[in-house]
């Protein structure tokens, strides 16, 4: 007899379906402000936990390494004109199983180990892979990194024109995980020409807002974007590099077989979603109330004294500046989780501090926009933050934000 296991994951492992109940409670008893995370929808997890999770299928659209892709090669295709239409690219790829691994493949199709890089430093809002000590990217790499202004704590163009001079190096990049104002990317595109560098912009953070047309497009001054797929982009993780058509070989290659082997199928079909869901109105409202959100999340939490760094925001992340408060960001996130407020800290431009323990935290509005929550929301939520900062026990703010949690349910409202 062919006796079949059961299908059920609290048949089959109690423990891990005790877990996803866990955290789907947690979730929804929490106000979530880290610029990171967003809300999973039901149409994006039902695509990544689909049957073509289980698809091994090296290679590309029409060719490939192994049989029976012809639904693969379907949903991957659709995926990528999904990307290309959306933003207006030459070529997209979908495969990244990351937005370091889209960073990396994009070095690697474009540079040589050593060649000179410029990009902007981890401590004034940069990335990790964009050649910070801790990343195989500056090991590999010959990286230079440019700032922000101190006067105005926005990029200093002036001296990434200086450095870009003296450099000469082959590839500049910017955009970043911490920096909370728009980026001028014609001003980048043309200190690019004029040492004849190649331009990469990393739009993970705030790719959604671009979509939406909240934000200018970097697409028509780089030669290549990365972005990732969940953060505003609110599908699942991964990554996507969008680049001129004229790369689309060397972008290609450098993916697979240069820094990938199969490509995760699942994830591939929920970007697929993703980017169709990112076309519609719906998806465009969502991005709005992000920034309105954003907006009037600064505006009260300096009202309450907290100095904003660059003095406001542009996109969905608002970075505080503690040290006004005798508290440095390390005991302020974990006094907002006991609040049930999660965000987390980090460095600021110039911080006295250590990335363990820095003088900031940083703040995103991603989450409470897809839950329905607006600017009257973030007031009450800055409220919050001031009082579990300010409060012997934290604790005893958590359930006034619980309750603001529960009004809103959990996941996205649309």
């Amino acid at each position: 007899m062919n006796v079949r296991a059961p299908n059920d994951l609290g048949a089959v492992d109690p423990d891990v379906a005790r877990l996803v109940a866990q955290e789907a409670d947690r979730r929804a008893r929490t106000i979530d402000l880290i610029a990171s995370e967003s809300e999973p929808s039901a149409p994006v997890l039902e695509a990544l936990g689909s049957v073509f999770a289980a698809k091994t299928a090296e290679g590309y659209p029409g060719r490939r390494y192994h049989r029976g892709t012809e639904f693969a090669d379907e949903v991957e295709q659709l995926a990528i004109d999904r990307a290309k239409a959306l933003f207006g690219a030459g070529h997209a790829n979908v495969q990244p199983s990351s937005g370091v691994n889209a960073n990396l493949a994009v070095y690697r199709a474009l540079l040589k180990p050593g060649d000179a890089v410029l990009a902007l430093q981890l401590a004034h809002g940069g990335h990790l892979s964009h050649g910070d000590p801790a990343s195989i990217t500056g090991a590999v790499y010959r990286f230079e990194h440019y700032g922000v202004r101190a006067d105005t704590e926005t990029i200093d163009l002036d001296e990434v024109r200086d450095l870009a001079l003296r450099h000469r190096p082959r590839l500049i990049v910017t955009g970043g995980s911490s920096y909370p104002r728009a980026i001028d990317y014609a001003a980048f595109a043309a200190i690019a020409a004029e040492v004849e560098s190649k331009l990469l912009v990393d739009m993970a953070h705030v790719a959604g807002l671009v979509a939406a047309g909240e934000l200018p497009s970097p697409v028509p001054h780089a030669d290549a974007v990365t972005f990732t797929t969940y953060k505003t982009m609110l599908g699942p993780h991964g990554g996507v590099i969008l680049s001129t058509a004229d790369l689309a070989r060397k972008i290609d290659r450098a993916i697979f077989p240069g820094t990938q082997g199969a490509p995760d199928f699942g994830r591939i079909t929920a970007k697929a979603v993703c980017l169709g869901i990112a076309a519609s109105d719906g998806f465009r409202e969502t991005q709005r109330r992000i920034r309105a959100n954003a907006t009037a999340l600064a505006t009260a939490l300096a009202g309450y004294g907290d100095r904003l760094v660059s003095g406001g925001t542009d996109n969905h992340m608002v970075l505080v500046d503690l040290r006004h408060r005798g508290v440095t960001g390390d005991v302020a996130e974990v006094a907002l989780e006991t609040a049930a407020i999660l965000c987390n800290r980090n460095v600021i431009p110039f911080d006295p501090g250590t990335p363990d323990r820095p003088s900031g935290l940083r703040f995103g509005t991603t989450s409470p926009a897809q839950r329905g929550m607006g600017p009257s929301e973030m007031t009450e939520i800055a409220a919050l933050i001031d009082k579990a900062l300010q409060a012997p026990d934290p604790a005893a703010v958590r359930p006034r934000a619980e309750a603001l949690a529960a009004r809103f349910g959990a996941g996205p409202a649309q």
